[in-house]
């Protein structure tokens, strides 16, 4: 994406000399571009990209002659693997491009996994300068990982990419949209590999009710669900679908007016309410439900609640105030 922003607009170590078994592998030299990289910037540090054995010369052995490459080998099976790629791709991103991450699923692609000698995975193994330099074996938390890529590019300490996040998510709380999307829009110039800048940039499209941007970037981040920025962004989108068909506020309004006990009016008045940026009134709606019948249809205005915080994110005025008060029903 760097200098072409598609979304613009505003277990134990392992020898750190690793060897191919005898023989160099033979890959192939075709490389298919990451989606979201972009061709003139083939030094960048680009979206993490599972690759396959015939990519494995370009993205890897040439890739790391411009900046170091960590090679994650994987499995769906793997539970830790799951554990490990969260942290690993956190603490790649919070390098600011000083590294490279790509994965390799060994069950489609066991060649190179098992010319390096790989018995046990996750397996993670940096190359420099064309060569196997260090590795690792086992699920890591993110502190142990920075303080690995620090041992191959020296101290990232905090990076200009973290810098920018955090005013951006200032000016996303203060409801500076624009200015927050302009904000992630460079960001995400700079460091294609950030799923929190590019997901932040969703958020500013979504809050300017640019709801097809919105859609578009969600759309790239197969594999990354779990990553709190993608699910705020995808939890906004998943409400606003809630609420398309529900009327107009006035009429649910009446309707609970009408009939205070009537929780299902009174819940979608609450989606309308949030679809509608009035996020304080649409929690207030939600905990009185909580209040009068905690059980109804099976706690769903408390986890719909737990969806509004999800995406409002946990700094939102509005996010910490109706925590409070639902802890206070709760646990009163």
């Amino acid at each position: 994406m760097a200098g072409n922003n598609e979304y613009g607009g505003f277990g134990g170590q392992m020898s750190a000399n690793v060897d191919y078994g005898g023989q160099q592998p033979e890959l192939g030299s075709s490389q298919l571009a990451p989606r979201s990289a972009s061709a003139s910037a083939p030094a960048a540090a680009g979206p993490v990209k599972d690759i396959s054995t015939a990519e494995f010369m370009s993205e890897v052995i040439e890739a790391s002659k411009q900046l170091p490459v960590l090679v994650d080998f994987w499995a769906p099976w793997c539970g830790p693997c799951r554990q490990l790629g969260p942290a690993i791709e956190s603490a790649v991103a919070k390098a600011g491009g000083k590294v490279k991450l790509v994965k390799m699923n060994i069950d489609d692609h066991p060649e190179v996994a098992g010319q390096m000698g790989i018995q046990s995975i996750p397996a993670v193994v940096a190359f420099v300068g064309g060569q196997p330099k260090d590795a690792f074996m086992g699920a890591k938390p993110e502190g142990e990982i920075a303080k690995f890529i620090e041992k191959l590019v020296g101290p990232t300490g905090a990076s200009e990419l973290e810098d920018g996040l955090e005013v951006a998510a200032k000016l996303m709380s203060e409801k500076q949209y624009e200015q927050a999307g302009q904000l992630y829009s460079m960001l995400v110039q700079k460091n294609p590999e950030s799923i929190e800048a590019m997901a932040g940039l969703g958020m500013a499209h979504f809050e300017l009710d640019n709801i097809e941007a919105a859609k578009q970037i969600a759309e790239t981040f197969d594999g990354h669900e779990d990553n709190p920025a993608v699910k705020a962004l995808n939890s906004a989108l998943e409400l606003r679908a809630q609420a398309e068909n529900l009327g107009d506020l006035a009429g649910l309004q009446a309707l609970v007016e009408e009939n205070p006990k009537n929780h299902q009016a009174r819940f979608d008045l609450a989606l309308a309410l949030n679809a509608h940026g009035k996020r304080e009134e649409a929690a207030d709606q939600l905990l009185e439900i909580v209040a009068r019948d905690r059980g109804w249809n099976e706690d769903g205005a408390r986890e719909q609640l737990l969806k509004f915080f999800e995406a409002w994110g946990p700094i939102d005025e509005a996010t910490l105030a109706a925590r409070r008060r639902l802890s206070s029903l709760l646990f009163s």
